[in-house]
């Protein structure tokens, strides 16, 4: 049997993913990667049904062109995280400007020993993503 990875300290999941989902809701660029420096580890990999891209800078650029084709919209995690080993997993939703429910779905992460998210995949919810 392969042993597990080392389990991360829960507290450093939970300001990893927080800092990851507040970087969804931030527009200036500089700041978002500041918060993307707290969540992600060097050279992770972001994979959902629509993208997949390496590295912070990667990320920053795809979350900014997303927040840009939401036109005023946005992405929030909601739910805390659920953790178990080196894995971790949360929920999310996109909300048009209006605050109106477009898309709900789930994150999947694997993370590194320091807490911040080595690989995240991403799934979008099938009832919603019809309606989004």
């Amino acid at each position: 049997m392969t042993e597990p990875a080392p389990t991360p300290d829960p507290a450093a999941v939970v300001v990893a993913i927080d800092a990851y989902g507040a970087a969804w809701v931030e527009r200036d660029p500089v700041r978002r990667r500041a918060l993307l420096d707290v969540a992600w580890a060097e050279g992770a990999v972001y994979s959902d049904p629509l993208a997949e891209v390496a590295g912070r800078d990667a990320l920053s650029d795809h979350i900014g062109a997303t927040q840009e084709s939401l036109a005023g919209g946005e992405i929030r995690v909601t739910t805390a995280p659920v953790t178990h080993h080196a894995n971790a997993f949360f929920r999310w939703t996109t909300f048009a400007a209006d605050d109106t429910e477009l898309l709900t779905g789930w994150d999947v992460v694997q993370l590194a020993p320091d807490g911040r998210i080595a690989r995240l995949t991403g799934f979008f919810d099938p009832d919603t993503e019809r309606r989004g």
